[in-house]
C-alpha cells in the first residue's frame, strides 16, 4: 500500500520496477541526457506522489515524461539541471512546445506536471522559490457541441411506434422540439392553456420567467393535434 514500509521500499527497488521512470520506456540517448541529478530529482518526486497520493503507474509515468522532456531541453539550452530552473526557462520551454504545435491541453498539462514539481521541491526545502509560480495555464476552450444531421434527426422523430398512445405522444413531444426549439424543461412542463393549434404558436416562459410566443409549424401542430385528440385522454386515464 501507499505509505508503507513495504511499499516505499519497493518504489526505488529495480527488481520491483524493472523499466526505468515507473515504467516509462526510454532509448538509451534519451536516458544518457538526463542528468543523474535531475533523474533523482524526479524519482524522488514520483516516489513522494505515489506514496502520498497513491497515483496509478499511468499517471505517474505522464509526469516522468513530462519532467524528464523538460530536464534534457534545459540541459542543452544552458547546461543547467531541474532545480536551476528560473521562471524564463519555463515560459521558454512551454512556448517551444507551442511553437512545436502542442496543443492547449498538452501545455496545459505540462505546465501542471512542472508546477507539482516544484512545489514539492520547495516544500522539502530542497528548493527557496517556485519558478512555476504566477505562469498562467493556456485556455482551454470548450468543445463544439456535435449536431445531428438531417438524416438523424428524420430517423429519431421518425422513431416512436405511432399506432401506439405512447408512441404518438413521443412523436408529438420530438415533432414539437424539432420545429421550435425549446428546451426540454420548456417542453415537459407545457401545460394545454399554452397551446393554441389555430393561430399555430406556443406560450412559453423562459429564463427570467419571461414570456413568448413560439410558431409551431404545421408538421409539429398536425401531431400534437393527433396526439391530443386520439391519445392524450387514455394516458390520463387514472391519474
Amino acid at each position: 500500500m501507499p505509505g508503507s514500509a513495504a511499499g516505499r521500499s519497493c518504489v526505488s527497488s529495480a527488481r520491483c520496477w524493472p523499466t526505468r521512470g515507473w515504467g516509462v520506456t526510454e532509448s538509451t540517448t534519451d536516458a544518457a541526457v538526463v542528468a543523474v541529478a535531475d533523474t533523482t530529482e524526479i524519482d524522488r518526486f514520483l516516489d513522494a506522489l505515489w506514496m502520498e497520493r497513491g497515483l496509478s503507474r499511468n499517471t505517474l509515468a505522464a509526469y516522468g515524461r513530462d519532467l524528464r522532456g523538460f530536464a534534457r531541453w534545459l540541459h542543452e539550452r544552458r547546461g543547467a539541471g531541474l532545480l536551476a530552473a528560473q521562471r524564463e526557462d519555463l515560459l521558454a520551454y512551454l512556448a517551444a512546445r507551442v511553437a512545436a504545435e502542442a496543443k492547449p491541453r498538452t501545455t496545459a498539462r505540462l505546465l501542471s506536471s512542472l508546477r507539482r514539481f516544484y512545489q514539492l521541491a520547495v516544500r522539502d526545502g530542497r528548493l527557496a522559490a517556485d519558478p512555476s509560480d504566477r505562469i498562467e495555464a493556456p485556455q482551454l476552450g470548450r468543445p463544439l457541441p456535435k449536431s445531428l444531421t438531417e438524416a438523424d434527426v428524420e430517423a429519431l422523430i421518425k422513431a416512436p411506434d405511432t399506432a401506439t398512445a405512447l408512441g404518438l405522444r413521443d412523436r408529438a413531444m420530438l415533432e414539437l422540439l424539432y420545429a421550435t426549439g425549446l428546451r426540454v424543461s420548456e417542453l415537459v412542463g407545457l401545460r394545454l392553456p399554452q397551446l393554441n393549434l389555430r393561430q399555430g404558436v406556443v406560450r412559453t416562459l423562459g429564463k427570467g420567467s419571461k414570456e413568448r410566443l413560439v410558431p409551431l409549424g404545421e408538421q409539429a401542430a398536425d401531431w400534437l393535434g393527433r396526439y391530443l385528440d386520439t391519445a392524450r385522454a387514455g394516458l390520463l386515464k387514472g391519474r
